[in-house]
């Protein structure tokens, strides 16, 4: 009887070994739900929004495509069909018939450095391209040696410059990246990056981490300093289609401008807690339900946007804004913040998280 103790208890154990290969790994995957019909939530911008739309943001041309995804049918319409036109560059469209598709992305289509200047990805209103609770969908990285160097100076360089357009990101999930994490749908580095009358559903990154965020997008170092733009877009906008993350619920970024043009941003979760730097005995975390900016020497503008009902456990319960050297500033004009929940530190305007010395100009707007 003792014998067949030990054996079985050596089974066991062997079992158990089997079982948890590489455990760190496995805890900090955590795979979400994907939406039914994403095609089918709020429209992309805010309703209200009417503020003049510079060129520079505005959408690119695709009336001379150099690449059509599909051949009519939704079929012909993949995965790899994406990541490989995605890795060849240019302007990129869609012909997978008349009717709204979504297209399942097992892995991230990657924008490779050295193939097009351009990169103009346009889903034409019909097209969703979901992560399906399990993958981040499009990753961009100037400085990322897989996707072919091109500069000494990968991180201050005027291409590739990526526009995406008139598709619905949804259901992305990048809690398994450790090296470039945060950007449930999108990663950026370097180069250019805008983004044109797209909604962002129910993305997911790490939900902890006193530094980690985007549910939705995770930039860095774009060219010269010059803002991403993005347009006529959609983040959340309705219970249960938010996006998440530990820090910046909807975008979050490090040194980097943003100039956002009739945006609605609502229902988007900071979930991380403990602030940043973490407290003791905390993970780390929980700034921005909508916005996470920190760096140096940057600029958070605003223009017809709303943004409510976002939702932290810290800091910003809208807007999370940190210069490290006091350099930075917000611009507020035509927009409303209200009714988003939770969080402390709002030494100027409620619901936004800044030092009290931070330019920040407000006009004909509401903050409540």
């Amino acid at each position: 009887m003792n014998k067949l103790k030990i054996i079985l208890a050596g089974l066991c154990i062997s079992c158990l070994l089997l079982s948890c290969d590489k455990p760190e790994t496995r805890a900090t995957i955590k795979y979400h739900e994907p939406l039914e019909n994403p095609d089918q939530g709020p429209p992309a911008g805010n309703p209200d929004g009417t503020y003049p739309v510079p060129e520079a943001a505005a959408a690119e041309d695709v009336s001379q495509p150099d690449q059509v995804i599909g051949n009519g049918t939704p079929e012909s319409c993949t995965c790899e069909a994406v990541v490989e036109a995605v890795a060849r560059g240019g302007k990129i469209v869609f012909d997978c018939g008349p009717d709204p598709i979504s297209i399942i992305m097992d892995e991230p289509a990657k924008v490779y450095n050295d193939v097009s200047p351009e990169i103009v990805i346009d889903g034409g209103g019909l097209i969703t391209l979901s992560g399906n609770g399990r993958s981040r969908i499009l990753y961009m990285n100037t400085c990322d040696q897989d996707l072919h160097w091109t500069t000494s100076h990968c991180q201050d360089q005027d291409h590739p410059r990526l526009t995406v357009q008139n598709l619905i990101f949804a259901d992305g999930n990048s809690t398994a990246e450790h090296e470039y994490d945060g950007g449930g749908a999108i990663w950026v580095r370097g180069g250019r990056f805008k983004v044109v009358n797209c909604r962002f559903f129910n993305n997911v990154c790490a939900d902890v981490g006193p530094d980690v965020g985007g549910g939705a997008i995770r930039v860095f170092s774009q060219y010269q300093n010059l803002p991403v733009y993005v347009t006529n877009s959609t983040f959340g906008g309705r219970e249960g289609y938010g996006n998440r993350g530990s820090n910046g619920g909807a975008l979050s970024s490090i040194g980097v401008s943003w100039s956002l043009y009739n945006c609605l941003l609502s229902y988007n979760e900071a979930a991380g807690y403990g602030g940043n730097p973490s407290e003791k005995g905390t993970p780390g975390g929980g700034s921005g339900g909508a916005v996470y900016n920190d760096g140096n020497t940057m600029t958070l503008s605003l223009y017809g946007c709303r943004m409510e009902q976002n939702r932290v456990n810290a800091y910003g319960s809208a807007i999370f804004f940190v210069t490290n050297d006091h350099s930075g500033n917000i611009i507020i004009d035509q927009s409303v913040i209200q009714h988003n929940i939770g969080g402390s530190w709002y030494p100027v305007y409620p619901q936004i998280s800044m030092h009290s010395d931070t330019r920040i100009d407000v006009s004909n707007s509401t903050i409540e």
